[in-house]
């Protein structure tokens, strides 16, 4: 399978853009340079990615004044608090409207320069370097930024789109194996929505996936995260705002969000509590009489290979703490939780009018004190 440079083009009119996936992109500022209008960069990384990967950006970077921003590493700091030092950094060095920000780093550095950049003079370009494998299929593509509040996750931020995403899956090769799962959530949840066929091909190739990492050959690895992309890319062309169909993408998450409310943001990384939530739904769907026990198998089976968690397991959790902490969600509307359920497995709906007795079951199931 070919490792050469992959190209998606997510297909937003006049605020379109291009995700390269592929090796050693951090070596070629032809990616950047196009993607760049003005003179004057600010990148935004994180203490634990500076060490790693700055320097390759910043000697792409010499024909630009750059100023860089190093952000505490941990979603405990996806906090206005973080994105206002991002606002005074910009504001001490006299940033103007061409500027363009570049978050370098997971899902959590990507939310906040967004969001950062969406809001500094009412808007200024930003680019997409994603250093995790969740953030590289999920949270960089589609133009959701945005921090947490106490009360609930993502609960404040704006709609604002990247002018390029550059995926470099070499940077994984320094992802811990922990983060690496937790990003295979998000590639199994594509897979449980909308195509079978990757779902099956993911249950045979998960280990090659995870060896490739470390491998000359990451052809799989590219692909899987071009698969995932090219979903996503297709879904956020015909719904930007989250108004209809990009609400399916949220499978999992509601219960998932719920989860990292109660026990505190990083008791579970944020993949490892979708996949929790994708559990939890392939169950109520079960209840709700559209899936088979064996199907909910089926789901608890690639989400062990990945390594990834299918129960609340060791920590106490009451159905009323979760059910609580679900209704703060964003996707709540007039007092009813909207979930992403199956229809059947690669066929998923968006539903607010299942029966509530089934969610309690699910709750009572998957929670206890």
């Amino acid at each position: 399978m070919s490792t050469k440079l992959k190209i998606l083009n997510v297909e937003l009119g006049d605020k379109s853009y291009p995700i390269y996936i592929g090796r050693d992109l951090l070596s070629d500022k032809t990616h950047f340079e196009k993607h760049i209008s003005g003179h004057q960069v600010m990148v935004v990384t994180n203490s634990t990615i500076e060490p790693l990967y700055l320097e390759k950006v910043n000697n792409l970077l010499g024909n630009f004044e750059v100023q860089v921003t190093i952000l505490p590493d941990g979603e405990q700091y996806k906090t206005l608090e973080t994105v206002n030092s991002i606002f005074d950094a910009l504001l001490e060095e006299k940033f103007d409207r061409s500027t363009t920000l570049i978050a370098l780093g997971g899902g959590v550095v990507g939310d906040i320069t967004g969001f950062a950049a969406a809001s500094y003079l009412r808007g200024v370009d930003f680019i997409q370097i994603p250093t995790t494998l969740l953030s590289q299929v999920d949270s960089s593509v589609g133009g959701k930024t945005g921090v947490n509040h106490t009360l609930g996750k993502n609960m404040i931020g704006a709609f604002h789109q990247p002018r390029a995403v550059i995926i470099d899956v070499d940077t994984l090769d320094t992802l811990p194996i922990r983060e690496f799962s937790a990003g295979m959530a998000e590639v199994i949840k594509y897979a449980l929505l909308g195509n079978i066929e990757f779902l099956s091909a993911l249950e045979k190739n998960i280990d090659s996936i995870k060896r490739g990492l470390h491998q000359e050959d990451k052809g799989l690895l590219i692909d899987a995260i071009y698969r995932s992309c090219s979903y996503k890319a297709e879904i956020v062309s015909v719904d930007e705002f989250e108004s209809g169909v990009r609400r399916l993408l949220n499978l999992g998450h509601t219960f998932g969000h719920g989860i990292e409310n109660v026990l505190g943001y990083g008791t579970y990384l944020h993949g490892e509590a979708v996949a929790i939530g994708m559990c939890m739904a392939a169950r109520l769907s079960q209840l709700e009489g559209n899936l088979s026990v064996e199907d909910v198998d089926r789901v608890k089976s690639i989400l062990t290979l990945a390594g990834l968690p299918c129960s609340i397991g060791k920590y106490n959790i009451t159905a009323t703490q979760l059910y609580k902490a679900m209704m703060l969600d964003k996707k709540v509307i007039d007092g009813n939780i909207r979930l992403v359920l199956f229809l059947c497995l690669g066929d998923a709906y968006i539903s607010q009018d299942y029966s509530e007795e089934n969610l309690k079951q699910v709750l009572s199931e998957f929670c206890h004190s």
